[in-house]
């Protein structure tokens, strides 16, 4: 397996991904797989593990940082905008038919937790991705309006609508809007926010379990205005008959998502659980992802050679 850096254009944002090729990839051409990260994750993190895996596995994949995060480009930095996120995927796509190692009639959309929502979207919108599956799927915006377990009350979601509001006045009258801070200074704080989930995300993020210095530590604050309206699950019904694989923590807090998705897909749709794991397990726990990536390998090496 080998990895490279790459750049290709998303709507005029130069995008930054690392491709990775199998040891065999001269006797291709391949089957493909965009791999996307979580939200203010980047390449380098679990987007690349996955990736990585795959590779090893027979598949070309492509991890890429999102438009404006990471190494890629766009400004303010920090943005989360869920409609250039769907067209980062889509230009990935356009990309990987470039690729003379890639069979363009065999390309997969993998999404790891934000990833796998707009990955979904993604998927509704483009006929040349044959299969898409999910890694701890996450629709952002029913994250951020609901919380991680659907129970947050619904005034959390509106001071974010009145400080998302007061960031653009600020921008608009030349001072500077701050920025939306994602992580607390300790796990404590992050426990008393977000209970076990929110303290995974912590340690994930913020220690040396995970930590990369390109990764997010804030959103821009017109973030939150822009997931307001967006629902990444609308577009599941047209990807049928096209399949859907959606790989989730038994212990998941934010498993109900998946399952709303799943509840609408109109084609051949798995919900696969693994037993024992949480949401951010199967970030990087080993023992977690061996299982997951041994469902996608079957998933995408079935789904894609018969789309070929």
């Amino acid at each position: 397996m080998a990895r490279s850096s790459v750049t290709f254009d998303s709507a005029g944002i130069e995008i930054a991904a690392h491709l990775y090729t199998p040891d065999r990839a001269g006797s291709g051409p391949w089957p493909a797989l965009v791999v996307g990260h979580p939200g203010t994750g980047v390449k380098e993190q679990t987007s690349g593990t996955y990736a990585r895996l795959m590779a090893e596995r027979g598949f070309v994949t492509l991890a890429f940082d999102a438009a404006h995060q990471g190494e890629s480009g766009g400004l303010p930095r920090g943005l989360e905008d869920p409609a250039q996120r769907v067209e980062d995927f889509k230009a990935a796509v356009s990309y990987l038919t470039t690729r003379e190692e890639v069979d363009a009639e065999r390309i997969g959309l993998l999404g790891i937790c934000a990833s796998g929502g707009y990955a979904l979207a993604a998927t509704g919108g483009d006929h040349r991705v044959r299969a898409v599956a999910t890694v701890s799927t996450a629709d952002p915006s029913r994250q951020f309006r609901l919380g991680a377990d659907g129970g947050q009350d619904p005034a959390v979601f509106q001071s974010l609508l009145d400080a998302a509001g007061q960031a653009r006045t600020a921008a608009a009258r030349g001072t500077d809007p701050g920025v939306m801070t994602m992580f607390p200074e300790t796990a404590e704080q992050a426990r008393a926010l977000g209970g076990d989930h929110g303290v995974e995300g912590f340690e994930y993020y913020c220690t040396a379990r995970g930590a990369h210095e390109r990764s997010a530590r804030f959103l821009a604050w017109e973030s939150i205005d822009k997931l307001a309206f967006y629902d990444a699950f609308f577009a599941v019904p047209l990807i049928g008959p096209r399949p859907v694989l959606q790989i989730i923590g038994e212990r998941a807090v934010t498993a109900w998502m998946a399952v709303e998705a799943h509840q609408r897909a109109t084609g051949s749709a798995e919900l696969h659980r693994i037993e024992g794991a949480s949401h951010v397990d199967l970030y990087d726990k080993k023992e977690y992802i061996d299982q997951a990536v041994d469902k996608l390998t079957d998933y995408f090496a079935t789904r894609l050679d018969a789309a070929g």
